[in-house]
């Protein structure tokens, strides 16, 4: 498959490759993960190009790689991965982060069954509406003092547990425990510590959301079992980020990177792929406070789970524990990582971009927690408010993708494009006719995030699931959905 840009090789059903000869400078060849029916859109607009842009980065290993739920984004594309060597000269990229800092999503399930409650779903949805801050700029009655701010950019998720927002076990059911090692304070400026410091436990605007959801499919009976899942049972998906507080932080260091370019002698074909060694005072500059903003979402969402825990307790008189409400796992998909990975026959270090993409790692691994060593690490991957979403592992295969994969749908209209052909009443009809009741701040983020305008969630976990990257555990539907 071809189109006037970007020329394809087809590797197989499921990978196609973009030549390292595509554009003089590729350091390595594009990898892109999808089927035929995805390219379709794929090629709708520039994504391709912009993998091939990222081969260009200085200390690129292996592969530009891109998963299914690719998309046009600033510099890498989303649903980008790329790992560079750190040793030889890797660099780290702004870009290949993103502006929402650890954008990610939690999986909450409860004991709670659909036949049980589903009189309960519209009152319960109405008041997570109620409790949960939402919406541009939202602000939340969790309150933090100058010096708590700092504090949760160095403690993450840990900060809310201490106040009494969560327990032990959800940190250990967070990608790092809720907190990644170097965060620097120092290296975040004046203006993002105004854009959030009223921002903890707030969901925000766009695709931002926390959905009730009860699982319609099961794919691997034995994981289910381990993990306490069934037919029938009630979930709660929260997906949120860093809010302004990691956007400020994207910017500033985008602007900051720029003469880093011409400093340290680094040639890219689009200014968004801004970047500068990892061992530079720049980058590391850059990391500290790349990790603030992880750990800010962390405990965001934390606090986020916190709020609507206290919902459930209230509409269902009981406590959270005695209705089952523990987190199965909460994990990024907009950071770059240093991890170790053996690269033709030597173990390196390398700092793993993963943008729109979901970090997969295999039972075993020693960075997960005792109780998932068995099954590998659950990937959760949201679809969109009409159709599904999905709880996966990690797999060994994914090691051929730097342990990542898909992280949800990925857009295949803009929001603009989407407010322009899908009207407002059609959608709550058609939303309603699937019994999901939608509590959003702006009707035009209703219109904005319209299964339309996304992928089929379906197609592109079965992309990652037959190409062995991830693995379907079940499969759930929307209830009840807010949003910004």
């Amino acid at each position: 498959m071809s189109d006037t840009k970007v020329h394809l090789e087809k590797i197989d059903d499921f990978r196609w490759r973009i030549p390292k000869g595509y554009k003089p400078g590729m350091k390595v060849e594009g990898i892109i993960y999808a089927d035929e029916k995805i390219l379709k859109d794929v090629h709708e607009d520039k994504a391709l190009e912009q993998v091939a842009n990222v081969a260009f980065l200085p200390g690129i290993v292996k592969y530009s790689l891109a998963m299914p739920d690719i998309h046009w984004g600033y510099g890498f594309p989303i649903g980008g991965v790329a790992a560079t060597d750190i040793e030889a000269g890797g660099v780290v990229s702004p870009g290949g982060v993103g502006f929402d800092i650890n954008c990610g999503v939690r999986l909450v399930k409860t004991d709670l069954r659909y036949e049980e409650i589903k009189d309960k779903i519209k009152e319960l949805v109405y008041a997570l509406f109620s409790d949960v801050p939402t919406g541009v700029g939202s602000k939340g009655d969790i309150r933090v003092s100058a010096k708590e701010e700092k504090e949760i950019l160095i403690k993450g998720s840990k900060w809310a547990v201490e106040k009494g927002y969560g327990t032990l076990e959800d940190l250990e059911c967070t990608e790092e425990n809720g907190a990644i090692s170097g965060a620097d304070p120092a290296a975040v400026s004046e203006r993002a510590y105004e854009r959030g410091k009223a921002q903890s436990g707030t969901l925000g605007s766009g695709n931002h959301f926390l959905e009730v959801q009860v699982i319609d499919q099961l794919y691997d009976r034995d994981i289910c079992d381990e993990l306490g899942l069934d037919m029938g049972q009630i979930m709660l998906m929260i997906h949120s980020g860093s809010r302004g507080f990691g956007y400020q932080i994207c910017d500033d260091y985008v602007r900051q990177m720029m003469p880093c370019l011409q400093k340290y002698n680094i040639h890219v074909p689009d200014r968004q792929l801004v970047s500068a060694p990892v061992n530079s005072p720049e980058a590391k500059e850059y990391l500290g406070a790349m990790r603030c903003a992880a750990n800010y979402a962390w405990n965001n969402r934390q606090c986020l789970m916190h709020l609507a825990r206290n919902v459930f307790e209230r509409i269902f008189g009981m406590g959270w524990q005695k209705m089952g409400m523990h987190l199965i796992y909460d994990v990024a998909h907009n950071i770059a990582k240093i991890e170790k990975y053996v690269v033709d026959g030597r173990e390196k270090s390398l700092c793993v971009h993963r943008k729109g993409a979901t970090r997969a790692f295999p039972p075993g691994h020693p960075a997960l927690p005792q109780k998932y060593k068995k099954i590998g690490q659950p990937v959760i991957i949201p679809g969109d408010m009409g159709r599904n979403s999905y709880l996966l592992v990690g797999t060994e295969k994914a090691a051929e993708t730097f342990y990542s994969t898909c992280h949800g749908a990925g857009r295949v209209k803009s929001r603009t494009a989407a407010t322009k052909t899908i009207r407002l009443d059609v959608l709550l009809k058609e939303l309603e006719s699937k019994g999901i009741i939608v509590k959003a701040t702006g009707r035009g983020t209703i219109v904005e995030e319209a299964p339309q305008a996304y992928k089929d969630v379906n197609d592109v976990v079965d992309v990652v699931h037959n190409a062995g990257i991830s693995k379907r555990v079940c499969r759930m539907r929307p209830l009840g959905v807010i949003k910004g």
